[in-house]
């Protein structure tokens, strides 16, 4: 069986967790938010494996573009990614995927694009439940009213991503 392959990554804004399977980044995100079990059981669960500690190609290749990313010299991830989730949520972590660097749209706005406003807070817990961080782009998502709401890895993270990418 194919395992999924783990490591950490320190980064300006907070220790990450970042994942590979089979050549496609399954995971990279907060490494302490408050769902980690709940992200990381999905994941195992929908690519019937289990996570090890290990290096990969794919995960060196992204620890280079998040470096990168940081310090302004990358604004498009270009590397293969695995949405582990269901249809819903990969419709709206897909729709996350479209929100153009430096941009940003609400929840509301979201859901709007999705074809149904009604479903705005399913649409935010499809958002809360992304587990590509930065590469799935959920920083981008704000409150109706300009506001920064809740983010993985904490408010003043998301407040930190979006002045990087102005």
């Amino acid at each position: 069986m194919e395992k999924i392959q783990v490591k950490s990554l320190h980064s300006p804004f907070g220790e990450l967790v970042l994942g590979s399977y089979k050549g496609k980044i399954c995971l990279c995100d907060w490494k302490f938010r408050k769902q980690r079990d709940q992200i990381d059981n999905r994941i195992m669960r929908y690519l019937s494996s289990t996570m090890v500690a290990s290096e990969s190609e794919i995960l060196q290749e992204l620890t280079e573009q998040l470096k990168e990313y940081f310090i302004k010299h990358r604004g498009i991830f270009d590397i293969p990614i695995l949405m582990a989730g269901s249809d819903f949520q990969r419709a709206v972590w897909d729709a996350l995927t479209k929100i153009s660097y430096g941009d940003s749209c609400s929840y509301l706005e979201l859901a709007t694009q999705l074809g149904n406003p009604s479903t705005v807070r399913a649409v935010a817990s499809a958002v809360g439940a992304n587990g590509l961080s930065l590469l799935v782009p959920c920083h981008r998502v704000i409150g109706s009213n300009g506001e920064l709401r809740g983010y993985a890895g904490g408010l003043n993270a998301k407040r930190k991503l979006l002045d990087l990418e102005g």
